[in-house]
Order: C-alpha cells, then structure tokens, then sequence
C-alpha cells in the first residue's frame, strides 16, 4: 500500500519536463519488460505488518535483535536552531534516519538478473563478460530484494558517551526523527555515531558532520551533475547502477574540492534515488568526494520499474521540499546549489531562490549534452534556463559544461 501511495503521488507531482523526460525514452516500455516483485520486502509476520501502521505508537515494537536483523544509519548534519533565541547560541540537534532490515533474506535473484541483462543488451559488443557483470547485478539487486524489519528501534552511541533509542520505524521500516541537545563538537567537526550493539550496522557507523548557523552550505544534486548515471535513458541507468564501475563527471571531483578549500561548507547530496541505494551511493561519495550528509526518497521499491520510476517523475516537488527542510535547519547560510538540466534541478532551484529570496547565492547547471537521449530536445536552451530562473538575478545563475569554467566563479564566492 505504501507503494501504491509513493507511486501515485510521483505521478501527480510530475512535471512537463519529467513527461517529456520518460516519452522520449522509453521509460513505460522498458519498466513494463523489467521482472515485477523482484523482492519480498513485505514477506513479514502478518501482525507485524499491519501493527506498522501505528509507526512510533506501536504497542509491538522492538529491540532489532542482532542475530536476525541490521539497521542502517544514514549520515547526518547537526545544526543549532537560531529562530528561537537569536541572541542565546542553543545545542546542536540533528534529524536521525535508521532503516532497518532482516538478514539473509534475500531470495534468488537470478530471473531478475537474467531480465536485466537481456533489457541492456549485456554482452554484446560492448567488451563486458556477461558472467561477471551478473555477479555484480545480483549484489547490486540485494538491498533491492531484502525483507524489511518494521517495529524496530536501535540505540545509538552520541559524543559523550550518552545513549539514544532511534525508532520505531514504519511502514518503511525507516526511523526518521530529531535528536536535540547533541554535544562535544564543533562547525565543521565530524563525529563517528556507532550502533549499540555495533554488530547490526553492515555498513558501519554513522557519521555526524556539525554545522554552525552562519557560513557556506552546499546542496548538490549526485546524477549526472556529479555521478555519470545517463538519467534521460533507462537502459543508461540500470546500466550505471547495476553493472559499470561508478564514475564521477570528469573534472567534477577536482572542482568540488576547490569548493570546499575556498568556502569551507557542510555539504547536502540530494537524490531521488531510493534509500535502497545509500550504501551504494554512500560509498561512491566518499571515494571521491567531500563526506556529507546524502538525502534520499524513503520509498522502498520491490520492482525495478518503481526504481526507474523514482528517478524520473516528481522529483522537482521532491528536491525543493528537501532543500526547504535545509533552509528551515540553516536560514543563515549561504548557499551553493549544483545540479545539471538533464532532470528539472534548474525549477527547483529556481523555485528555491524566488522561496528565499538571498539565500541562495550561486547556481550551476551543468549542461548534459553526452548522452543521446538529450539531443533534439529543448533541455539546454537558454529559454529553458531564463524560465526556470524567472526573477532571479542573472548573476545568481549559470550553466557550463567543463568544470573548469566554474573556477573563477567559485573565487569570486569567498568575499560574500
């Protein structure tokens, strides 16, 4: 059911462009030939599933037990509220997101694997052995296929050596609250979050990145302005995401770098992938980029046609609503958003800045113009941009396509 809404409501939210988007490529045909119910995320105790309902009110929530379950805790950013008391300087808080899960539950994967590989043409002509681009396929499809564990909570270890329970998670078996009161570090400090017992977290602890009222912030989007994902084509991103190496935009490691020695900020990855990819992303992120806290859509999908789906409808409604919990955490900030045409990041940023007027003080729009399904469409025009930015100042925006471009704008930031 949960599903059934996230879905319908991606599609209500869809825009224009977004429409545009998935004709021009295919997006219903492919979806339809892609396997349905790859997973059984919802192969749960039947009171356990509809207890869920009640999410943080559950009379059957529980301790994840560290034999049988694992949780996943996402990075996050601690902030000090300003609105309250301006002039009294108040504890870092932060919003803590555990997503929790049954172990070894994945179950044979190998038609969707097959279905997959056929889809995107593996193997032919294109250098790839098949046997091993399988094997990676099916890894790459396990948090896309493991059983969730609803009514869960976890304890966490803050600075301090105070203890914390996060949950209990939903329907989504995604714990998502605010912890207030964090101590010990300073802007700019990372602190290291570990799981009590630290054995159920796989994919080790979180990290909590702290972040002063005033200063730089940087929101950037990961497909295709950062990450090579070929978004416009759904065979390009199942191909991206289930077989290739992940490889950053050429030059776009060496430019966000030049960012963070020139203006120093705490940094905000925003996505519309599912939160099924974070480990996936998470690790990419932090091989070649700055650590930050990385912001995904709470949907878990049980089909890959709702995977394709999550990346391509609503995801401007989505992106804005994120960066406007941002503002709410960091009004003070100035802010540096980095995204690419090949999606609607130029609305939403544009709806950003007319939001907030001054907040936000530089825009990049990376124009995409290698990838097929971009050429012949109106996605790198200029009236395409002077729309989206509508009311905001010309010199608030920009488009390129080298990174070195940006350079000199990126100087020219340090004296605001």
């Amino acid at each position: 059911m949960q599903a059934a809404m996230d879905e319908a409501r991606q599609v209500m939210e869809e825009t224009g462009i977004e429409r545009e988007t998935r004709s021009e490529g295919g997006f219903a045909k492919t979806e339809a030939a892609l396997p349905k119910h790859i997973g059984s995320r919802w192969n749960i105790p039947l009171r356990e599933d509809i207890s869920s309902f009640l999410g943080g009110h559950n009379p059957m929530a529980k301790d994840v037990d560290p034999k049988e379950e694992e949780v996943w805790l996402l990075d996050n950013t601690a902030y000090r509220p300003v609105h309250i008391y301006p002039h009294d300087p108040q504890p870092y808080q932060a919003q803590f997101v555990a997503a929790f899960f049954r172990k070894n539950t994945g179950k044979d994967v190998s038609k969707a694997v097959a279905n997959i590989a056929d889809e995107i043409g593996l193997g032919k002509n294109d250098g790839v052995n098949r046997l091993d681009a399988e094997k990676t396929i099916a890894e790459r499809l396990q948090p896309f296929v493991q059983t969730i564990a609803p009514a869960r909570s976890v304890d966490v270890k803050l600075p301090g050596a105070s203890v914390h329970k996060l949950g209990h998670g939903g329907r989504s078996a995604v714990s998502d609250q605010t912890i207030v009161s964090i101590k010990g570090h300073q802007d700019g400090e990372s602190a290291t979050i570990p799981a009590v017992p630290a054995g159920v977290t796989p994919h080790g602890p979180m990290l909590t990145h702290f972040a002063a009222p005033e200063g730089w912030l940087v929101v950037s989007d990961i497909d295709d302005s950062i990450k090579v994902t070929m978004t416009p084509s759904p065979i390009g991103i199942l191909r991206s995401t289930f077989v290739s190496e992940p490889a950053p935009i050429a030059g776009m490691p060496e430019l966000y770098t030049q960012v963070a020695q020139t203006l120093n900020p705490t940094w905000f990855y925003l996505s519309a992938s599912p939160y099924n990819l974070y480990p996936f992303l998470r690790k990419f992120l932090h091989k070649y980029y700055t650590p930050g806290t990385i912001i995904l859509r709470d949907a878990s999908w049980m089909d890959l046609g709702g995977f394709l789906a999550s990346l391509t409808q609503g995801t401007e409604a989505y992106k804005r609503s994120q960066i406007e919990k941002i503002h709410t955490w960091l009004p003070k900030r100035k802010v540096l958003c980095v995204g690419d045409s090949t999606q609607s990041d130029p609305e939403a940023y544009g709806d950003i800045c007319r939001l907030y007027p001054g907040w936000v003080k530089a825009v990049f729009i990376r124009k995409v113009t290698d990838v097929a399904e971009m050429k012949d469409t109106d996605k790198n025009t200029d009236e395409r941009f002077e729309k989206a930015f509508r009311d905001v100042p010309r010199d608030v925006w920009r488009t390129f396509e080298n990174p070195k471009e940006l350079y000199e704008a990126i100087a020219s930031l340090k004296g605001m």
